[in-house]
């Protein structure tokens, strides 16, 4: 068998990319080539690093290259308030509006049990142990406006309510549109949707 290109291969790897299909992974793998190859190698080893090197906090579950991220080591945070979410990127999405100056869990998905997806699999049990210390007074659950995201809203509310009935827990309310991604929202729809979340009924 004749064994494939390193050009080739190069253009196959890109295409792990989102977004980038067999085109644009060729224009990349051309660009690279033909006039920034110290910067392709830079960014080989930086990937390699990067992979081997960031896991995610024992504590919140967002992505750290510590056992404790930053933020949760960070002692002026608000520990009594608890912004839920999807993914590591809505961490970033929401720190990047200076307005929440709490803690946050990250789910690493949402509740869609027709792709296999329970509670266990998006945290619920560490959630469940987090709740239990007494120290979380509000929990602001930001998860996508979606079929999934509603429900997995709503999971976390019956959950914070069997933990502690005297938790409050509000949702992202104005400026988050039906259907929305919080990493595709601008900072001040963001900042709107903090300053004015809601209760949750369950």
């Amino acid at each position: 068998m004749q064994s494939i290109s390193l050009l080739n291969q190069l253009i196959d790897a890109l295409k792990c990319l989102p977004g980038v299909g067999n085109k644009s992974a060729q224009r990349m793998a051309y660009q690279l080539l033909d006039s920034n190859r110290q910067g392709a190698i830079q960014l080989s080893n930086i990937l390699k690093e990067a992979m081997e090197n960031i896991g995610n906090c024992s504590v919140c579950r967002d992505y750290s290259e510590q056992a404790v991220c930053q933020l949760c080591a960070n002692t002026r945070r608000d520990a009594s308030t608890l912004c839920i979410v999807e993914s590591p990127s809505d961490v970033l999405a929401i720190e990047s509006t200076a307005s929440f100056h709490g803690l946050f869990f990250v789910l690493l998905g949402q509740l869609s049990p027709l792709d296999g997806i329970g509670p266990e699999e998006i945290g619920m049990s560490v959630l469940a142990n987090k709740l239990s210390d007494g120290v979380v007074k509000e929990i602001i659950v930001a998860t996508s406006s979606t079929i999934e995201g509603e429900a997995t809203a709503h999971y976390i509310a019956q959950l914070a309510h069997k933990n502690d009935p005297n938790i409050k827990v509000t949702r992202l309310a104005q400026g988050v549109p039906l259907g929305g991604e919080l990493g595709y929202l601008d900072q001040s729809t963001l900042a709107l949707s903090i300053a004015n979340r809601n209760t949750l009924d369950f």
